[in-house]
């Protein structure tokens, strides 16, 4: 049974009243369901002080371990060399996007971008702002349903950035050895794949993140910067928005969100019990490799992406018509498969494959379409 339907369960007395679902949800999205229930209790009673998570001060030595144990399990997760600071922050991703460039882009310098979506598109509004851009490369004239992988950054650029996997359109650069024959400091976007595979983080000068795909809850944005590439900027930066202060404070220069931190601790102790990234590359492998399999075997239904930038973490794919469509989506939700309409501006359908998703809700679903296509089609 589902974390949440136990839940549930306890509070209406009756297990008939809720039914099993499986989470496909872009984000927030499924969380591992220990993770759940520790943060459960820790909601009634952190750790048995007496008091709930909500309600402990950030400077106490209570929750100084709790952001201790996060910082310190994503570094081993992702080897990061000494370099490499770990910072959780307000605000999403979003954020990110102009708080990238104001701390690594002078007025008169240029940074390099990469428009492969949604996501990359309004980060290239964003650094607009700060200095000069130059979109090196785009998918935009198909709809962004490839990666292009023709092309040369500046040398001269301050950063080339890149978005990893997109989830609206479901691509993923599966190949990072291109960024990395760019000779250009490397800043991504790794909000939906992050911690998803085994990449050398340290071939990056900054990564963000929001969390809420891989990490934890939604309500933190996790960056991860190497302290070699800051101060370089002419322009003063507010207080806030400076990440050199971020750094010295520990991620406490003002107050953070303590349970969504509280939650990605939790997650990254979960992923490190588990057996860390290689581990959840595997199961991820295994997961989208039987889901491609699938709709690649059912006529009705179709992916919108080019096969070798398919990403593992957000599948799309379409059907042939909108009554299929229709009848599909009323199957799964009648079924229990939570968040398969595909983005607003995509339409179709999209399956979400993140960290904590089990295998088994995958093969519910594969079932469920090899039905749908047997017995309609």
């Amino acid at each position: 049974m589902n974390a949440n339907n136990e839940i549930l369960t306890q509070l209406t007395g009756n297990e008939n009243k809720t039914a099993m679902v499986h989470n496909f949800g872009a984000g927030p999205s499924i969380l591992p369901k220990e993770v759940f229930e520790e943060a459960s209790r820790g909601i009634i009673n952190f750790n048995n002080s007496g008091l709930s998570i909500l309600e402990i001060g950030h400077r106490t030595k209570t929750f100084q371990a709790v952001i201790d144990e996060a910082i310190h399990t994503l570094k081993d997760l992702m080897h990061l060399d000494a370099e490499h600071e770990v910072l959780f922050m307000h605000g999403g991703a979003s954020t990110q996007f102009f708080q990238v460039p104001m701390n690594l882009l002078d007025e008169k310098a240029s940074a390099a971008y990469t428009d492969t979506g949604i996501w990359g598109t309004k980060a290239i509004k964003e650094a607009k702002l700060f200095g000069n851009v130059d979109v090196v490369c785009s998918s935009k004239d198909a709809n962004y349903s490839y990666l292009p992988k023709d092309f040369k950054a500046d040398p001269s650029a301050a950063y080339l950035h890149l978005t990893t996997n997109n989830t609206v359109y479901g691509t993923q650069w599966q190949d990072l050895s291109l960024f990395y024959d760019q000779n250009v400091p490397l800043v991504a976007d790794m909000s939906s794949d992050i911690l998803s595979r085994e990449i050398d983080f340290n071939k990056f000068d900054l990564i963000y993140a929001g969390a809420q795909k891989n990490i934890g809850a939604a309500g933190v944005n996790v960056v991860i910067v190497n302290k070699r590439c800051l101060g370089k900027v002419s322009r003063k930066l507010p207080t806030m928005l400076d990440y050199r202060n971020h750094i010295e404070a520990g991620s406490l220069l003002n107050t953070p969100p303590v349970f969504a931190i509280y939650v990605c601790m939790l997650t990254l102790r979960w992923l490190k019990n588990m057996g860390g990234v290689s581990v959840a590359e595997k199961r991820n492998n295994e997961k989208s490799d039987l889901f491609y399999q699938t709709l690649d075997s059912i006529p009705a239904i179709r992916g919108t992406v080019a096969k070798e930038d398919r990403s593992k973490m957000n599948a799309v794919f379409v059907a042939e018509n909108a009554e299929v469509e229709k009848e599909f989506l009323a199957l799964c939700e009648k079924e229990g498969m939570i968040g398969i309409k595909g983005h607003r501006t995509t339409g179709g359908f999209r399956v979400s494959m993140y960290n904590a998703l089990p295998y088994e809700s995958v093969k519910a679903l594969t079932d469920l379409m090899l039905y749908f296509a047997n017995h309609k089609y």
